[in-house]
């Protein structure tokens, strides 16, 4: 997980600078749904090596014309939850900022490297999250009538109905679920919903181990190297492939897990459903630099 590449622009940023370069390995925040934390890593340019210290979504409205671009528009680089569009709008230039201390001239060749434990605990983290919600899905799926939508295996997606908030983290995420009356006009049965979470939380571990005994393949479809090119994750488990929209980074097979296993807390009120993952496996830990 390297590259090396021109930089574009050296803009300056609160306590240091935004470095986008022409092409980059990292990932950065989509502040559109922020659920996998940035890349960290390293760039090496101009006799310096500096530290990533983040990397964030930046964008730049272009001026319409041919030959319009980013160099020279540091002035008018916004980032995060700055931009006012969502990602991949026309008429605007998204790029991928990384915030190091120093100023680095443009023009100058840039060596840059991911971290790759980092970003390998994190692809972890991501895939378990996917395949958990399906799993979660097929263990609800008889709490549900007529559901108004269905996820890749055609079961009713709780998931895509009840999700709240989704944190990515090393080997594992946090994804919390709203169980309120909207959920129950949609057709879901929340009644006995907490005496019913230890027999719900083995069918989805032991669909999630079946699933990485499986090996199942995982890959990334997108129909360009831009960053606001929409990006689709698939995975082909026993019972089909399935596939979402998604703009994180993921393992290329389950069998690269030793396991992916859910644990579930219902608030008190009951209103809030909680799904902790966690993925371990013999590459997901260790020391980089």
């Amino acid at each position: 997980m390297s590259g090396r590449s021109p930089v574009l622009l050296s803009a300056p940023l609160d306590g240091g600078y935004g470095i986008v370069t022409h092409a980059t390995p990292f990932h950065p925040l989509d502040p559109s749904w922020p659920d996998q934390p940035a890349d960290s890593g390293l760039i090496q340019a101009e006799g310096m090596e500096l530290k990533v210290a983040d990397c964030l979504t930046g964008a730049v409205p272009l001026d319409p014309g041919p030959g319009s671009g980013v160099a020279g528009d540091a002035e008018r680089i916004l980032l995060g939850a700055d931009i006012p569009v969502r990602r991949g709008e026309g008429g605007w230039a998204w790029l991928v900022v990384h915030v190091v201390e120093r100023h680095v001239p443009e023009s100058a060749e840039a060596l840059l490297f991911v971290d790759p434990v980092r970003r390998r605990a994190l692809s972890a983290g991501h895939t378990a999250c996917h395949v958990t919600a399906l799993a979660l899905n097929a263990a609800l799926a008889p709490r549900w009538r007529e559901p108004a939508r269905t996820d890749g295996l055609g079961r009713p997606d709780f998931d895509a109905l009840a999700i709240v908030s989704s944190r990515i983290v090393e080997r594992g995420s946090r994804d919390v679920y709203r169980v309120g009356r909207s959920l129950r006009r949609a057709g879901f049965t929340a009644e006995g919903l907490a005496d019913d979470l230890p027999g719900i939380t083995a069918t989805m571990n032991g669909l999630l181990a079946s699933w990485v005994a499986a090996d199942a393949p995982v890959r990334i479809d997108a129909p360009s190297p831009e960053l606001a090119a929409r990006r689709t994750w698939r995975c082909d488990l026993p019972e089909g492939t399935v596939e979402m929209p998604c703009g994180g980074t993921h393992l290329d097979r389950l069998g690269e897990l030793a396991s992916v296993t859910a644990s579930l807390e219902l608030s008190p009120e009951g209103d809030e459903l909680v799904v902790e993952t966690r993925a371990t496996g013999p590459a997901l830990s260790g020391e980089w630099r």
